[in-house]
C-alpha cells in the first residue's frame, strides 16, 4: 500500500518556508527541523517550523608577528632598527618566561632566559660554552627575585622594566656605533644586558662566572670581518 501511495504522488512538491532569506549569487545551505508532510488536494506539502542557515565551524585566527623590539627612541617610518629573527624569537620567549614565573614585568633576567630558551643563536652558544645555562639562570633568578605570587596572572605582554628597556636601547646603540648595517642580534642584546650593572640579568650572569673579559671576547668575536651573528 505504501508503494502504491508513493507511485501516485504528483510530480510537483511544494516546500513552504516560514522564515528564510536567500541572497542572489550567494546561496546558503539550510537544514530542516521539525518538518512535517501534509497531503492535501493531491498535493504534497512539506512545512518546516523553522529553517536555520548553515554556519561554518571554522574560526578566523588572527596572529601578531613582531618585526622589531620595543625601543624608547622614536624612529621615523622605515628607519626603525631591524632585529634578527632569533633576537625577536628570544624576546617573545622572554615574555613567556616572565609569565611562567608570574612576574609583572619582563626584566633583564627574562631577556637572558629568552636567549637561552631560543637556544640556537651565537649568544646562546657563547653563554653555554661559558657555563651559563637556562637551568642555572632560572635557579639564580628565583634566588634573587623570589617566586611570583601563584594567584597573580601576568599580562599577555608583561611590560619591560626600565633596566630591560635600557638594555635593548644599548644593544641598538652598540650596533649603530659599530658601523655595521646588518641586523641587531642576540649578541648585541646580551651585551646590552651585561652593560646594565645594577640589573638582575647582570647580577645573575656575574654569579655564574660571566665577567668583563668574556663580554669583551664576545664583542671582539662579533666585530670580526665575515663573522655572521644571529
Amino acid at each position: 500500500m505504501a508503494a502504491h501511495f508513493l507511485c501516485n504522488l504528483p510530480p510537483t512538491i511544494k516546500i513552504h518556508q516560514s522564515s528564510s532569506t536567500t541572497k542572489r549569487n550567494h546561496p546558503q545551505k539550510t537544514w530542516l527541523a521539525g518538518a512535517r508532510i501534509i497531503l492535501k488536494n493531491s498535493t504534497l506539502s512539506l512545512q518546516s517550523s523553522y529553517l536555520k542557515p548553515y554556519q561554518s565551524k571554522r574560526r578566523t585566527i588572527a596572529a601578531t608577528v613582531l618585526s622589531s623590539l620595543p625601543t624608547a627612541t622614536p624612529y621615523g617610518i622605515g628607519s626603525a632598527p631591524k632585529w634578527s629573527c632569533r633576537a625577536i624569537k628570544s624576546f617573545a620567549m622572554a615574555e613567556l618566561e616572565a609569565r611562567k614565573l608570574k612576574y609583572p614585568n619582563t626584566g633583564t633576567e627574562a631577556l637572558l632566559m629568552g636567549i637561552l630558551i631560543e637556544g640556537t643563536s651565537e649568544a646562546a652558544k657563547f653563554l653555554r660554552a661559558n657555563g651559563v645555562t637556562l637551568f642555572k639562570v632560572r635557579e639564580e633568578t628565583v634566588k634573587l627575585l623570589g617566586k611570583g605570587d601563584m594567584y597573580f596572572f601576568s599580562p599577555e605582554h608583561p611590560p619591560l622594566t626600565e633596566a630591560a628597556q635600557r638594555a635593548i636601547d644599548k644593544a641598538i646603540d652598540q650596533k649603530l656605533k659599530s658601523g655595521d648595517s646588518g641586523e641587531i642580534t642576540t649578541c648585541n642584546l646580551l651585551l646590552g644586558i651585561w652593560s646594565e650593572v645594577d640589573s638582575a640579568g647582570h647580577k645573575i650572569m656575574a654569579a655564574l662566572g660571566f665577567n668583563d673579559d668574556k663580554a669583551k671576547e664576545l664583542e671582539s668575536l662579533i666585530s670580526r670581518p665575515g663573522f655572521v651573528a644571529d
